[in-house]
């Protein structure tokens, strides 16, 4: 028995998200049907999140025990022959036995992407929301910062949420800013991105931190307000939950 570890991405677009649903696509299922296809083993596949529908992967961990003599380092060439073109396995080695891709990592790294030009850019339009009014930057750095630490979540997760403790840590929250290539002279802030690394994410988190730093940059909450928004533990006192194609799962990380 060999436990293997995988890292993918994949483009969410065309996905439930990862989680099998029945009658639905999702890239678990993918994944399911492509071992079986090189092993003839149905086995489980384990990831180390659940994206929800829509959402991409740069660097999602998946892990799954096989009984295949198949080589570690032919691994993501066997997959990819058999995975839809939105998905691709681009490191394979084979892992501890109790490795497990959720329940070993440690910390997660969330990307959520604005174009902030007047004109959508159809190259990355799957992967980005486009925000074509005007947007202030430096308060949006402002509020991101208030985001890090150990915090009560509740006002930055779906009323949806089924974990009974909403205290999560951020370890990192960052706002960078850069000018889209090839659009210079297109009005507009350029291309955002907001970074968030923690020990956990609940229901929708990082788009409704997403969607409140969009606000702020619209002027509609003050940066000054995020700390209030916290303490108030009520979903009703944050941002609009931000659209999920502009979330990519960014990194996971292990001891």
């Amino acid at each position: 028995m060999k436990n293997i570890r995988v890292t993918i991405s994949y483009d969410g677009t065309g996905y439930c998200g990862f989680q099998v649903q029945p009658g639905l696509p999702s890239i678990q299922a993918a994944l399911i049907e492509a071992i079986e296809a090189i092993t003839g083993e149905r086995v489980a596949v384990h990831g180390s999140g659940r994206t929800d529908a829509g959402v991409h992967a740069r660097a999602q961990v998946v892990n799954f025990v096989t009984t295949s003599a198949l080589p570690v380092d032919r691994w993501c060439r066997a997959l990819n022959a058999r995975l839809p073109d939105d998905i691709v396995a681009w490191s394979a080695e084979e892992a501890p036995e109790a490795f497990h891709a959720r329940k070993s990592s440690k910390r997660k790294t969330y990307c959520y992407t604005v174009n902030g030009n007047r004109y959508p850019d159809p190259l990355t339009r799957r992967t980005e929301l486009h925000h074509p009014g005007p947007l202030d930057v430096p308060s949006m750095r402002e509020a991101i910062r208030h985001l890090e630490g150990e915090h009560d979540f509740t006002s930055f997760c779906s009323v949806r949420t089924e974990t009974e403790s909403k205290v999560r840590t951020i370890y990192e929250a960052r706002l960078d800013c850069d000018v889209v290539e090839g659009m210079e002279r297109a009005p507009g802030v350029g291309r955002i991105r907001f970074f968030f690394t923690g020990n956990g994410f609940l229901y929708n988190m990082v788009r409704i931190m997403s969607g409140t730093l969009l606000a702020v940059g619209e002027g509609k909450i003050a940066a000054a307000d995020i700390p209030r928004i916290l303490e108030a533990r009520n979903r009703q006192a944050a941002g609009m939950t931000a659209a999920a194609h502009g979330l990519t799962l960014w990194e996971v990380h292990y001891e």
